[in-house]
């Protein structure tokens, strides 16, 4: 059995994701605490009691991070290790934060960094994404260009027949339906705010990489794929680079997937909120084995499955 864990991104974000696995292990509040230390952020608080906040990008991003941090220590107490790693988008940074190349206290300042660099300075309008499914990439890219009311462009490469759209409102809008025209079998506006994985972000980006040139990068313990270009790091990666170019550029999530297949992959465990990724793992191929962490049921269910295959 080969194991890779993957970290889900913005938009996983629910009230109350995690309420039980928190009121339940004192391994998991810990981490809570260690991240309120670092940050001034009162993560669980955020989490379970304010949705409006929790939806903010400066703090979805941090609330998923720590969730998912939080799980893997469940995760380690059960000697349940991975052989690979990724993450979508935000995702990744989980991914780098439990390989060993960033450490705890830098990853968390980091993503609380990058999620109000990329709220604060994304240009000033009102902005989505869309999922697009069942149209391939020629067809969507031709529904972005007919569009006539503002910026749009692909941005989120997840599965084979899913692609996630990202600009301003009405341009997504308007590019959604020129590709149900086309032949999408659906369109959804997802839980995001900002024109992310686009050259909108261009400032964000730009501001990303000086804060991530002060942080001390280490060896890789595990292997993570990363979204640019679906491809494992390599300890000679230029990782300020890579990460700033990582949200003005497409996320390759199906490639990493292909990549981890590849490898040997067999087993997938989705850690953090929700069970998007493992869909997108469905959909790539079915044969393999998927599990998703979310709460007290699936932690429960997926360590009893894990240790008896």
């Amino acid at each position: 059995m080969k194991i890779a864990f993957l970290f889900p991104g913005q938009g996983a974000q629910a009230l109350q994701m995690g309420k039980d696995l928190y009121d339940e292990y004192p391994e998991y509040r810990k981490i809570y605490d260690e991240v309120y230390k670092i940050t001034g952020i009162d993560v669980a608080k955020i989490t379970f009691e304010d949705e409006e906040k929790l939806n903010q990008t400066k703090y979805t991003q941090i609330c998923i991070l720590t969730m998912s941090l939080a799980i893997l220590e469940l995760l380690k107490k059960e000697n349940i290790e991975a052989d690979e790693l990724s993450g979508l988008s935000l995702g990744e940074y989980s991914a780098l934060i439990h390989s060993g190349k960033i450490s705890f206290e830098d990853g968390v300042k980091a993503i609380k960094i990058r999620g109000e660099l990329m709220q604060d300075l994304a240009p000033k309008g009102d902005w989505a994404m869309s999922a697009i499914i069942g149209l391939d990439e020629n067809l969507l890219r031709e529904a972005c260009k007919k569009v006539t009311t503002g910026f749009v462009d692909l941005a989120n490469f997840n599965s084979p027949d899913q692609i996630a759209i990202s600009g301003e409102k009405e341009a997504v809008l308007e590019a959604m339906e020129n590709a149900k025209a086309l032949g999408a079998r659906k369109a959804v506006l997802l839980k995001t705010s900002g024109p992310f994985h686009t050259k909108m972000l261009k400032e964000a980006s730009e501001n990303l990489k000086k804060e991530l040139e002060k942080i001390e990068f280490k060896e890789f313990k595990i292997n993570v794929v990363k979204n640019l270009d679906g491809k494992k790091y390599s300890e000679n990666d230029n990782m300020p680079n890579l990460l700033a170019k990582h949200i003005i550029s497409p996320v390759r999530f199906v490639e990493s997937i292909k990549t981890m297949l590849e490898d040997g992959i067999d087993t997938f465990i989705e850690v953090g909120p929700g069970k998007t990724l493992s869909s997108f793992v469905r959909k790539t191929n079915p044969n393999v084995k998927i599990f998703y962490i979310n709460n007290k049921a699936t932690l429960e269910d997926t360590v009893k499955t894990i240790k008896s295959l």
